[in-house]
């Protein structure tokens, strides 16, 4: 299964906004994406409430996971930006 290991880019971590905008993206891929920091459980990154239980703050390792790579990609990418700039 592709996997890729970001870091989180966003200020404030995977809180409401970010959180918000990786679990639209995330739903809109055609694989299921989960996120998992080193040692945890995955979580389903299309659940907002969900990514914010993993209490990732900025800098924190992030595990993406998917069937498909361009999800996985697609995902990475938004947990690795900014989202609060």
């Amino acid at each position: 299964m592709p996997s890729k290991t970001v870091t989180v880019g966003s200020s404030v971590g995977l809180h409401a906004r970010p959180a918000a905008t990786i679990a639209a993206a995330a739903a809109d891929q055609s694989s299921p994406v989960t996120l998992a920091v080193a040692g945890g459980e995955p979580v389903d990154a299309g659940s907002a409430l969900l990514i914010m239980t993993l209490g990732a703050a900025q800098g924190t390792e992030i595990v993406v996971e998917s069937d498909d790579q361009a999800a996985v990609d697609a995902v990475a990418a938004l947990v690795e930006a900014d989202l609060d700039a």
